[in-house]
């Protein structure tokens, strides 16, 4: 949504994580595993659009989360905003 903030959704998200622990299963496919079902609408099928297992690492995930939902842009019109 427009007015979500990316990074906050991120925070919470790795935050619910940290409460589940499976023995002999690393924090990070415990994340990768579960972010599909923090999603909603358009940012949901924007996760299924990749394919197989395109995306391999929790790092892949949030590059590309944050350069769709925060793109660099975004970054570029807060800063100009800032110093106006």
């Amino acid at each position: 949504m427009p007015n979500k903030d990316p990074y906050a959704h991120l925070e919470t998200f790795i935050e619910i994580c940290n409460t589940v622990k499976i023995a002999s299963v690393p924090d990070e496919a415990i994340r990768l595993i579960l972010f599909l079902f923090s999603l909603v609408g358009e940012a949901k099928r924007w996760l299924h659009s990749f394919k197989g297992n395109s995306l391999k690492t929790w790092e892949e995930v949030v590059e590309k989360f944050l350069k769709k939902y925060f793109p660099e842009s975004k970054t570029a019109e807060g800063k100009v905003a800032i110093s106006e």
